[in-house]
């Protein structure tokens, strides 16, 4: 299964070239080994809106709340980022793996028909919620950073939503996972 998130899809583009295919290869293998929830990043409005799947987000800053996402400059979600300024981060649950694939291209959907078949509320961005995510995280853009073959998003954080009893989607050595012994805890924070 190929990987859902940008960055990755951007590394095996860059592998094919011979000056540096080994090291984008052995990078490439690097990023497998981390595991990441799945998330499904959403932006625009109407007919304008779009999305896709993405493991690179991360907390940035509780004070003022803000968070990161990682965007494929060549993706056709970053003009519609950039023009609509606001995002919304929706960590999928373990039984959200259909709309994963939806939002990562795979059966063709594009653009607002991506959203086709699931439950979406508007934020206070603009910015469509999945109405059963395990999170949601809307965002304002604040900066869009460009380096290389991406843009770092940093995104204050506009409002949360969050549904108990549920695990996570994660995605680890190409494939999409999920916890499957939740009642182990190791540690607790």
């Amino acid at each position: 299964m190929a990987p859902p998130d940008a960055f990755l899809a951007a590394a095996s583009a860059v592998a094919a070239s011979p000056e540096i295919g080994h090291e984008a290869a052995a990078f490439k293998n690097a990023m497998r080994h981390l595991a990441g929830a799945v998330s499904v990043i959403t932006t625009g409005q109407g007919s304008d809106r779009t999305g896709f799947t993405a493991t690179s987000v991360s907390s940035l800053s509780m004070d003022p709340p803000s968070m990161i996402v990682c965007l494929n400059r060549a993706s056709s979600s970053w003009g519609v980022v950039r023009e609509h300024r606001g995002f919304c981060i929706n960590v999928l649950a373990h039984d959200q793996l259909h709309i994963a694939d939806r939002f990562a291209g795979r059966g063709g959907a594009t653009g607002a028909a991506r959203y086709e078949g699931a439950s979406w509320q508007q934020l206070e961005t603009g910015a469509l919620a999945l109405a059963n995510a395990l999170t949601v995280i809307d965002c304002e853009l604040e900066e869009a950073i460009e380096r290389h073959s991406h843009a770092i998003l940093i995104g204050h954080v506009r409002a949360v939503r969050t549904r108990e009893q549920a695990e996570p989607l994660l995605y680890w050595h190409g494939a999409y996972r999920h916890i499957s012994n939740v009642d182990r805890v190791l540690t607790s924070a």
